[in-house]
């Protein structure tokens, strides 16, 4: 079983790398974050064309979240309880027999702001929506684009970029609180190299070239369903497409049977 995460970051602008993405990869399940794009105007129709279910949670012009699957996508589930903000940001699905939760988790904007909080509270939340919905030895993967950089070889400068929403010790906390859990960093059990990134910052000068990236996206697994991990890598190819995402998608290989 193949599942990839992708921040898109729009997804009618990247259509077309991610149809041709998914045709040449073929993956079960592609997570996307930051489609971009509100409900009534989702381009379902691309994907019909390559025989991809979907499931999707938008809003015009920021976050978004979706699954797409070459298999029925059963019980869906989008947003938390109680929310207290209006924004796609979390949505999941069962697939063959695989619970995916797909997150586009707040960037934070500076540590001092209220932004920043949220960020902090949004983490909170989802450790609660784990704890109520699943047990740690439940089938779950956890993907998306995470904006956290849970190490020092996760950035290219780990000690220009710290106190960063995004590999800050804050940040840091509440991700292991819900790494704890249960979930293990399939990725690091596949790669223990610095330099593995998944972002790399438009505003950076030849950000790829000199690999000035971050490992944001994640794919995060249980342990009974890690430990069936075979494959773990990251897919630079789309990051260099014609006016790319800032992300590139990262892949996991399970064995498990279809």
């Amino acid at each position: 079983m193949k599942i990839a995460s992708f921040n898109a970051n729009s997804l009618r602008v990247r259509l077309d790398i991610v149809v041709k993405w998914l045709k040449e990869n073929q993956p079960d399940v592609l997570a996307v974050q930051e489609t971009k794009v509100q409900d009534s105007d989702f381009p379902g129709d691309a994907f019909d064309e390559i025989g991809y279910k979907y499931a999707f949670r938008g809003q015009k012009s920021y976050n978004g979240v979706a699954i797409f699957s070459n298999g029925e996508i059963k019980d869906v589930r989008i947003g938390f309880e109680n929310e207290p903000r209006d924004e796609a940001r979390l949505i999941c699905g069962r697939v063959r027999g695989i619970t995916v939760v797909n997150t586009y988790i707040p960037q934070g904007y500076l540590a001092e702001s209220e932004k920043f909080d949220y960020k902090l509270k949004w983490f909170a939340r989802l450790l609660s929506f784990f704890e109520r919905h699943f047990e740690p030895n439940d089938p779950v993967i956890w993907v998306g684009d995470l904006n956290v950089a849970p190490s020092a070889i996760d950035v290219y400068d780990p000690v220009g970029l710290l106190g960063h929403v995004c590999y800050h010790a804050e940040v840091h906390k509440a991700l292991e609180r819900v790494m704890e859990w249960g979930f293990v960093d399939v990725f690091r059990m596949h790669c223990k190299e610095a330099g593995q990134y998944t972002f790399w910052d438009y505003r950076a000068r030849n950000p790829l070239k000199h690999n000035l990236g971050w490992r944001l996206d994640h794919i995060m697994a249980t342990r009974a369903i890690a430990e069936k991990s075979t494959a773990c890598y990251i897919d630079r190819e789309p990051r260099m497409a014609e006016r790319p995402s800032d992300h590139t998608p990262v892949v996991a290989e399970f064995a498990i049977d279809n």
